[in-house]
């Protein structure tokens, strides 16, 4: 081909190529009422520091090119250090664009508040925009949060105290348990839950949650929708149908974890593209996930059944999900 053809025939397919996602809006709703308006795709905090810290800065930096302005972390995250990747990628200004989220896992106040400074420190910050209390499975551990010195008091003071906006709290473990942390006060404003197509045949976070949520006014942000990696490698489910059908419950947000620019950009791009599923597909895809494996074989992080003999995950697998990584909330 000579020189001339070959240019115009490059820049025929170049034309042709699909819009990069950065060239297409990130999609963007209130989260709840916070009334911080949140891209509908969040950047996990674990994943995007697997890498190590300068592929965590590229993987921050891209996001904030892709139209992300809602970013997770939390001080337990590879011993602080996913903390640590945000302080240094948002230095020189970015740090003022985008909506800055970290997790306690401490249940008692002295803990929890010693976990906030820490945690600005290495953000280089003077406060969150979201704080939250991380991973509440038991209703023992909630019995500390609400003790007279439990983590309760800490995200109350901090709130007052201006270190951090707005508070809230996760868990993936027990529906029960996350239905009584919003008994228990109306202090919270936001909620973090495991949403998937596999989730309302066992111990439903849809079902139990998800409207007593709602009817509160709690932001919802999304996580798990892929089980942690579970639903593709067994086959249940495409990536697509993952994102879809959590996309497709309403959340907020969807906290996805990406461990390079390119899953980055994948998963941008299908959150982008996103096109609600009808009731009908819902109604279709639910009944062929019923027939699939389900339950903890699934949803590790799930509580199992009673007397149902049941192999935690190892530590870390919490975060971890083989070989596809795609689209997996943590």
């Amino acid at each position: 081909m000579h020189r001339r053809a070959f240019l115009q025939a490059s820049s025929a397919s170049i034309a042709m190529a699909p819009a990069l996602p950065a060239a297409i809006e990130m999609p963007a709703r209130t989260l709840g009422k916070t009334g911080m308006k949140v891209s509908r795709f969040t950047l996990g905090g674990y994943h995007m520091r697997v890498g190590g810290v300068q592929s965590g800065i590229g993987i921050i930096h891209r996001a904030i090119d892709l139209g992300v302005t809602h970013f997770d972390s939390a001080r337990g995250y590879h011993g602080g250090d996913s903390d640590a990747t945000y302080g240094r990628a948002l230095a020189g200004g970015l740090r003022q664009r985008v909506i800055l989220m970290s997790k306690s896992n401490k249940r008692d106040e002295a803990s929890a508040m010693a976990e906030l400074e820490e945690t600005l420190r290495d953000m280089k910050t003077d406060y969150l925009d979201l704080w939250a209390c991380h991973e509440v499975g038991s209703m023992e551990e909630v019995d500390a949060i609400f003790a007279s010195n439990g983590a309760a008091r800490a995200f109350r003071k901090a709130k007052q105290q201006g270190k951090v906006r707005h508070i809230g709290f996760t868990g993936h473990r027990d529906p029960e348990v996350h239905l009584r942390m919003m008994r228990e006060t109306d202090q919270w404003e936001t909620v973090q839950l495991p949403i998937n197509l596999v989730d309302p045949h066992y111990l439903s976070f849809l079902e139990g949650v998800l409207p007593e949520a709602r009817r509160r006014g709690m932001g919802v942000i999304a996580m798990k929708s892929n089980a942690m990696g579970t639903i593709r490698q067994k086959g249940i489910a495409t990536i697509e149908e993952c994102v879809r059908f959590t996309l497709s419950q309403e959340p907020d947000t969807l906290v996805s974890g990406v461990e390079t620019i390119a899953q980055l950009e994948q998963n941008a791009g299908i959150v982008k593209d996103f096109h609600p599923m009808t009731k009908e597909e819902q109604d279709a895809l639910l009944s062929r996930t019923k027939r699939s494996e389900t339950g903890v074989g699934v949803e590790r992080y799930k509580k199992p059944a009673a007397g149902a003999r049941h192999t935690p995950a190892p530590l870390g697998d919490e975060y971890r999900d083989g070989a596809d990584r795609h689209i997996v909330a943590v």
